[in-house]
């Protein structure tokens, strides 16, 4: 009792006062990532001079990656770094794709010569990238920021309910508001980077154009770096798989008639320091084998329970 009350004591749910840095980051995070990406295969067709069909392939390659390296994110967030370092690996990777999207669209040494400029001593008018531009484009700009994409869209949010008390109902309050500011910050930002952004990656210069998601990323990484971390909990991924290997262990057992629920275990006690609650338990699903234990423990596990209270 004494541990998890000093585990408590630990937890400083920092509230509104945090919401500039997490809102913020996110909010200046999307503008910036949605601005340099809804212009993406004009960009690598005009600048680049790819063919509309390479330039599909490679944004719908990157695209689907980084949607299911968001996976990776999650269980590397919960089991082992926390979401804070996790984020500030994401920031820091962002910002340098950012910035590497930006020196190619500004150095001419790392794209093609332009199709409009018609041939020169020799040279024809529409030249292809070189294995070196193609290599800098796809490692350090689509690499890095898949990267960084990957890891900030499965904790932002989740980081951001932790910093409000679940047990409390000002806690509980402030997490619906939460929601609703985080949305609509995401929104707003998805409309400037759609319409302005574009507009300057369009008609004024695509230098310009990229020099500005490259700002409000670094802008994004330097407002998170002012908020604070949650350390890790442990991976939902883990717990998953643990109760498909328990149910294919005790496939065999017979279930319970009647609710007897002596035979059913749902767990010890959740630690009171953890941020995340553990959800209730339902009887609508019908596959209990996973937390079945036999008679024999049964008589060991009540008797640890009753240590650990």
């Amino acid at each position: 009792m004494n541990g998890a009350a000093e585990n408590q004591e630990e937890i400083k749910y920092r509230g509104w006062k945090a919401m500039p840095y997490v809102i913020g980051n996110e909010a200046f995070n999307k503008m910036g990532d949605m601005g340099a990406s809804a212009n993406l295969v004009v960009y690598l067709t005009t600048v680049f001079n790819m063919s509309s069909v390479s330039a599909a392939v490679v944004i719908s390659v990157w695209s689907g990656t980084t949607n299911m390296a968001t996976l990776l994110g999650a269980f590397l967030a919960d089991a082992y770094w926390g979401r804070f370092a996790t984020i500030g690996f994401a920031c820091i990777a962002a910002t340098l794709g950012m910035a590497a999207m930006a020196l190619t669209a500004t150095i001419p040494a790392l794209h093609p010569h332009n199709c409009s400029g018609g041939a020169v001593a020799g040279r024809p008018s529409c030249q292809e990238p070189s294995p070196g531009q193609l290599a800098f484009f796809l490692i350090l700009r689509l690499g890095l920021m898949g990267a960084g994409a990957s890891r900030i869209r499965p904790c932002n949010m989740a980081f951001g309910a932790d910093q409000f008390d679940p047990k409390t109902v000002a806690g509980k309050r402030s997490l619906h508001s939460f929601f609703n500011w985080y949305y609509f910050t995401c929104n707003v930002s998805l409309v400037i980077a759609l319409t302005v952004i574009v507009y300057v990656q369009s008609s004024v210069s695509w230098a310009v154009g990229f020099a500005i998601p490259a700002g409000l990323t670094l802008l994004s990484s330097a407002l998170f770096f002012m908020k604070y971390g949650v350390r890790p909990e442990g991976s939902p991924f883990t717990g998953i798989v643990r109760v498909v290997a328990a149910a294919f262990r005790k496939r065999r057992l017979r279930l319970p008639k009647g609710g007897a629920s002596a035979t059913l275990f749902f767990g010890p006690p959740a630690d009171e320091g953890l941020i995340n609650t553990r959800l209730p338990h339902t009887n609508q699903f019908r596959r209990n084998r996973a937390k079945r234990i036999g008679n024999k423990s049964l008589e060991a596990v009540q008797s640890a329970t009753s240590r650990r209270g």
